[in-house]
This record gives structure tokens, sequence and C-alpha cells, in this order.
């Protein structure tokens, strides 16, 4: 066994101040790594600070301002030198039809979950051509694989996001560069009280919304899933030697994921040969 001590690897996470992102960055200092924490108030991360002030720096980032990316990015490499890991984790979700969603919100959810991303991704690309290795991390979730009634927004911001990702990957590879989308279900995070946007509720959905408007207020705090656990599931994916392009995490997007897939395969099976009798004749 090499004695050599491990190098250090430097994470550059959004929205690091709570759920996903601060369990990554607890994750990343369990290891003995650099954690670049960055999120739109910087006074909630001192906490993280004060754990290893030699290996936390915390960044104002709001992902939707062009002006806080490239100088967060510049930060991180003039006190770290390098970006190894690039977790994409700011965002928040839309609840309601989609006739209740205002077309402000949509542009809104669409700014931060998909356009922030991809901002601070192109920032950081650069410098990962450049190391010749690297991996970008875009966190979506179960409802990036599929969407439900209620969520038409949010899953349309996670929807996007996961098409690029699949594009950068291909793109990317020869670089070095990795790219993994990570798709959650429940987790117990503050998603579901503080991240969670209500629309206006439109009396024709009243009723067939109902349900999942209650569900979402009865899974706050009880979500079965462990975001500490998950930044560990993660890491193991990441430091595999065939990294997944998509990581499914708990048992809920598990079994989700794999009833869409099935079902898709179905109706493909199904309807296949109309499909197939769409072709042009060649005449004989």
């Amino acid at each position: 066994m090499s004695n050599t001590p491990r190098t250090p690897k430097t994470w550059f996470i959004s929205g690091a101040s709570s759920g996903f992102g601060m369990a990554f960055a607890q994750c990343a200092l369990e290891r003995g790594d650099n954690v670049v924490a960055t999120a739109r108030s910087p006074a909630k991360l001192e906490a993280l600070l004060a754990q290893a002030l030699e290996r936390v720096l915390p960044l104002k980032l709001d992902v939707t301002n062009a002006a806080d990316i490239q100088p967060a990015v510049d930060a991180a490499l003039q006190r770290f030198g390098r970006i190894d890991y690039l977790f994409n984790n700011a965002g928040y979700g839309v609840v309601g039809a989609v006739e209740e969603t205002p077309d402000a919100e949509l542009r809104a959810q669409l700014d931060t979950n998909f356009f922030g991303a991809v901002a601070v991704t192109k920032a950081v690309l650069p410098v990962m051509r450049a190391q010749r290795s690297g991996a970008i991390v875009n966190i979506s979730s179960m409802g990036g694989a599929m969407s439900y009634g209620g969520f038409g927004a949010y899953s349309a911001s996670k929807f996007a996001l996961e098409g690029l990702s699949e594009a950068l990957a291909q793109e990317v590879a020869a670089f070095g560069i990795k790219v993994l989308i990570v798709e959650p279900g429940a987790f117990r995070t503050e998603f579901g009280a503080q991240a969670l946007r209500q629309m206006p509720v439109m009396s024709p959905y009243k009723d067939v919304l109902a349900g999942i408007r209650g569900a979402m207020r009865d899974l706050d705090g009880a979500q079965p899933g462990d975001p500490a656990k998950a930044a560990q599931a993660v890491v193991r994916a990441l430091e595999a030697e065939a990294t997944p392009l998509r990581l499914q995490l708990g048992a809920d997007s598990i079994t989700a994921v794999r009833l869409h897939a099935e079902q898709l395969l179905k109706d493909l099976a199904a309807w296949e040969q109309v499909g197939l009798d769409t072709a042009i004749e060649t005449p004989r």
C-alpha cells in the first residue's frame, strides 16, 4: 500500500448554506478536502467556516447574477489553485399547475435551476480543461427523469439541465472531465419548507392538486433520505472508474425511475409499428 499522502481536492459548491449543499461541504471537510462554499447570503456559511478556517472559502454567489460568477471562480483559484469538483446545487421548486404558474415564475425557475447552473459551468470549464481533469455534478431530481402534476415548472428546469448535461458529458470526456447527474428522491433537507414556492390556487385545480400540495406539507421534516449519505454516494460514483451519467438516490427515486423507464419501453413496443410505418416508401 502506498504511503503517498492524498492530495486534497477542491470542491466548488453553489447553494452551500443548507441541504445538499451543506452536506457536500461537510463531506469534503471530513475527507480533508478544500471547500469553496457559495451562497446568496455568505453569513449563513459562518458555521462551516468555523470548522476549518484554512480549508473553507465562503463566497457570495447568486447564480442568476452574472456579475457574481467569474469573481467567485477567480477567488477559488487564487485561494486553492484549482477546482476539482463543481456542484451545481443552488435551486428551488415551484408547486402549481401549469395554468397556475405565471410566466415570470416559470422564467425565474429556469433562470436559477437551469441558466444559473449553465453559467457557473461555463465559468469553471476552462479551468478543468486546462487541468485535464475535473467533475461537474448537476443536482437534478427524480423530477428530472419524469414529471408529476403540480411540478411542471420544476421538472421543466430539471429536464433542461439533464438534456444539456447529457450532451456536455460527451463534449468534455476527451478533456478528462466527468459529468454526473444526480436524481434524488425525498431527502431530509429544507427544500420542502424553504425552497418550494406555492403558486396561487385556481379553483379548477383545487381538488386536482390537493393531494400533491398536502403531500408536500406532510413530507416536510419526514423525508426518508439522509443528505450525508447522499454526499457519500455521490463521491463513490465520482471516484468509480466508470462513473454513471445518472445516479438515482433513495428508494422512491429508484422505484419511480424504473417504473417510468418500463412504461416508456412498453409504449415503444406497443406503438413501434405505427412509428416505423411513417417512412417514405421506396419505389420497387
